[in-house]
């Protein structure tokens, strides 16, 4: 009996033992950083295994493999464990714009030409749809074919998805042109004022004054409804990247925005005009303060996401000319969203640029994200409790520049 009981203990104790290594080889966590090292501009491709040291959490960990990859080739790997890294590429085109232009359009032939080879996925997200295809299609079109399918493609969805917003920009210029205007009749002044248009043709010309400025704050309302980003849809397309195997690269286009104001030194007549109208003069002096968008998403959590899905997102701002309306100030109004989407590509090991030209943007963004090393280490001390892991990635003895995914969640 008491050899029944022993040998029963025995099988009960060794199959805990054999569950508890079951439950901690499954534990085992590899994590792949994407890194990219810069002299200046210049990417460097000498370094070794024993260059790099990453940093969880602010732990040093040990280095298990660095892969050097030139766009999906792999030109050079260091092993001390064996990983199998994919190295294909998916590419993701987001079109923030509101207007198109021959420029974008330039851009566009440019990523065909240049950048995207046979193999490649390719989404291109508009204001309307999202197309995907694999980059296959060079089989049956020509690269100047697709680039000219694509160019009507995107051409076609800016222009009729952001028609309201153009039509609520339209507006409000006008609207903001007459209230301009309604300054020299409220002061007396038969004469235009140099520099303010005529109201001939503005159908805001016979609007009562506190009703125009009732409609004013009105369609800045609309404009602002049209240019919500969305929180849920930002993390479900996380998630989503996350998981899609290979590399991942959005190129995010965000187009420089501008709202008419009026100018100061017209708004100060107005308030002397209306001074035994408290109301309006109210309305009047929220009218002068610089008009601030609050971002309508949480950035931390949002860029979280995006570096545990081990994207690189390359946020490429086009910085368009103001136009020019008499009476008015263009005021830029892009500064809140520019800074959120500045950091949602650091936290990524992404790239940043703006300039006017966006063929430069493109180019730019793929020279630095072509070439990157693949680093591999399994945590010390992971615990699956779902908070978010900082890593840091340096070069020993170096002043590199050195861009990565800022880290992932432990679930």
């Amino acid at each position: 009996m008491k050899k029944c009981f022993l040998l029963l203990f025995l099988v009960i104790l060794s199959a805990s033992i054999f569950s508890q290594q079951i439950k901690e080889l499954s534990q085992v966590i590899n994590i792949e950083i994407p890194v990219r090292v810069f002299q200046g501009n210049t990417f460097v491709s000498d370094l070794t295994i024993n260059d790099f040291e990453i940093y969880e959490n602010d732990t040093l960990q040990e280095v298990e493999a660095v892969y050097l990859v030139n766009k999906s080739s792999i030109e050079r790997s260091e092993e001390k464990k064996r990983f199998t890294p994919s190295t294909s590429r998916n590419f993701f085109l987001f079109f923030e714009l509101t207007e198109y232009s021959a420029r974008v359009g330039d851009s566009i032939e440019y990523f065909v030409q240049n950048v995207i080879f046979p193999d490649d996925n390719l989404i291109i997200v508009t204001p309307l749809k999202t197309y995907r295809q694999t980059y296959n299609a060079l089989l049956y079109n020509s690269k100047e074919e697709l680039a000219n399918q694509l160019k009507v493609l995107i051409r076609n969805d800016v222009t009729i998805g952001n028609a309201e917003y153009r039509s609520a920009m339209d507006d409000l210029t006008r609207l903001a042109s007459s209230l301009s205007m309604e300054n020299e009749r409220e002061s007396g002044n038969e004469q235009r004022r140099e520099g303010i248009p005529s109201a001939t043709g503005n159908e805001y010309s016979h609007f009562p004054f506190e009703k125009k400025l009732m409609r004013y704050s009105d369609i800045m309302g609309r404009i602002e409804n049209l240019r919500f980003i969305d929180q849920e849809k930002l993390m479900s397309f996380s998630q989503y990247l996350k998981d899609m195997p290979g590399q991942k690269y959005v190129f995010l286009i965000y187009q420089r925005e501008y709202l008419p104001q009026i100018q100061d030194m017209i708004l100060n007549k107005y308030m002397q005009i209306y001074q035994d109208k408290p109301s309006v003069v109210q309305k009047l002096k929220s009218l002068s303060y610089p008009f601030k968008r609050d971002v309508s998403f949480n950035v931390k959590r949002v860029k979280e996401s995006f570096a545990d899905s081990s994207i690189s997102i390359h946020f490429l701002y086009l910085t368009t000319p103001t136009k020019h309306v008499p009476g008015l100030r263009m005021q830029e109004q892009s500064e809140d969203i520019y800074r959120a989407f500045r950091e949602m590509a650091l936290s990524t090991g992404g790239f940043m640029e703006s300039s006017a030209n966006p063929i430069y943007l493109f180019n730019r963004a793929v020279e630095a994200s072509e070439n990157y090393y693949l680093l591999y280490y399994s945590p010390s001390n992971y615990l699956e409790d779902g908070r978010f892991n900082k890593i840091t990635v340096r070069v020993k003895g170096k002043k590199y520049r050195v861009v990565h995914r800022s880290g992932y969640f432990a679930n």
